[in-house]
């Protein structure tokens, strides 16, 4: 398996994937893409189902991974996802809310978000390819809430790792905020932006953009930019479906909360592979630029005064940058298309395919798309606390909320959990009257020191901080 880059670089020289993981961004801006999809059979997917999630997760990710020989991928692997790490064998467990609507739980890793599936391996995998290669790295990342503590948790003491994450200040909840400043290591360096996620991002990519400055300073990143985050999501696709599926070849629905559009890009990789998946429906809250795309076919990234605080403030994102490898596929993966759309975004600030050739296939892509709002999810919370016994966090009630609004008794719908209820206690508190059931490993998370560098969303400000406490840097 080898990369190209969405915006062409690399299209002489497809790269293997190791060389994409350490790289964040392209040369040219865009984001590392696989050639192909891998296309497996009625037969193949028909095989793995029984596999345990460690044999599932190597059966799947050895066919994006083809430069680590496979022993060595098993045992990372293996190392990464276990009981002691999730919480139980399963992994990511299913439970059935009522006939036909199912909850995937994949928020049972160590910072209670899905973003630890995809994490915990990519620190791994991260530390196994630096110290074959000798090399160190300065990982750069931006969170809304639940990818700056999941990245941090999974690189917490790694050798040869220097870890800089990018929040918006005041933005993320309280438990969110003590997960990520409260972490003492000396490899973990938190910077508080005065702005919103997307200035966050921003910055991200626009070190990333500096070649000078990214080799100089050898930076990498964990963001959902990180190909590497996406095909790990993939798997509990597969996982999900066969948990549900009567017979494999059965089609499936599943509903995912979106901000960044990493999650559900990992679920239209997974039909892309050939996983029967029907619909994917794409919940928004408020800040709703995905809900207007796929409803309209306008792409409209909002600024940052318009882009609203909410009580699901993971999703509080207007520039999702997965959506890129998703606009690739749908103009048959011309990077020159996906160059001129770019351009046209920066310039005018958005674009419409509803009257190109290409929406055709937006709407062949199986997506489907809602909203909610805070009264929705705290009614939401509320009907699944009553009636199905199961309290959920605000970004899966968006979720679930979307997907009751598209239901249909003929075809199972997997909702995907996003993260745990204790991450947000006052929107629980709010919806339940009571605080939600706190792990015993975060007892104590409110009253442990907190630490953080507030600087202005200003690129040169984090370059500069970058440059006074990196401990690695080429000659």
């Amino acid at each position: 398996m080898r990369y190209v880059s969405t915006r062409g670089a690399w299209a002489g020289s497809p790269q293997p994937f190791c060389a994409i993981l350490l790289e964040g961004l392209a040369p040219d801006g865009g984001l590392a893409a696989p050639e192909v999809y891998p296309r497996l059979t009625h037969d193949e997917i028909k095989a793995m189902r029984g596999l345990s999630y460690g044999r599932l997760a190597h059966a799947i990710l050895s066919r994006f991974i083809t430069d680590i020989p496979a022993a060595d991928l098993a045992a990372l692997i293996d190392g990464t996802y276990t009981a002691a790490i999730f919480g139980s064998d399963a992994i990511t467990p299913l439970t059935t809310l009522k006939p036909g609507l199912h909850l995937l739980r994949v928020s049972n890793g160590p910072t209670l978000a899905f973003k630890d599936i995809a994490l915990q391996l990519l620190g791994n995998l991260f530390e196994y390819v630096l110290e074959r290669e000798g090399r160190d790295l300065n990982v750069l990342g931006a969170t809304s809430g639940d990818t700056g503590s999941s990245a941090e948790y999974a690189l917490r003491g790694k050798r040869h790792v220097n870890v800089f994450m990018l929040s918006p200040h005041g933005r993320m909840s309280p438990f969110q905020q003590a997960q990520m400043y409260s972490l003492t290591d000396s490899n973990i360096h938190n910077i508080a932006i005065e702005g919103v996620f997307d200035d966050c991002q921003d910055i991200v990519k626009a070190v990333s953009a500096d070649a000078a400055f990214k080799a100089r300073w050898r930076i990498g990143t964990v963001n959902s930019i990180n190909w590497a985050r996406v095909a790990a999501q993939v798997v509990y696709y597969f996982k999900g479906y066969y948990d549900v599926a009567e017979m494999v070849g059965d089609p499936v629905d599943f509903a995912v909360p979106s901000g960044n559009f990493g999650n559900i890009l990992a679920a239209h990789v997974a039909k892309a592979m050939g996983l029967p998946v029907r619909r994917l429906v794409l919940a928004t809250n408020e800040n709703d630029v995905l809900d207007e795309f796929f409803r309209t076919g306008c792409y409209r990234p909002r600024a940052a005064a318009e882009t609203h605080a909410t009580s699901s403030p993971s999703m509080d994102i207007s520039k999702a940058s997965n959506f890129e490898r998703y606009i690739f596929d749908v103009v048959g993966r011309n990077a020159s298309v996906v160059r001129s759309l770019w351009d046209q975004l920066g310039r005018e600030g958005g674009f419409d395919l509803r009257a190109t050739p290409y929406w055709s296939r937006v709407v062949e892509s199986g997506f489907i798309s809602g909203t909610s709002t805070h009264s929705d999810r705290i009614a939401t919370i509320r009907q699944c606390a009553h009636e199905f016994g199961v309290v959920i966090d605000p970004h899966t009630a968006d979720g679930v909320k979307v997907a009751m609004d598209h239901s249909d008794s003929n075809v199972p719908m997997v909702c995907v959990e996003t993260a745990l209820p204790a991450k947000f206690a006052a929107t629980i508190r709010e919806a339940l009257h009571h605080d939600p059931a706190l792990p015993p490993a975060y007892a104590d998370l409110g009253q442990r020191p907190q630490r953080c560098t507030v600087l202005p969303p200003e690129v040169e400000r984090v370059k500069a901080f970058i440059a006074a406490h990196a401990s690695v840097e080429t000659t």
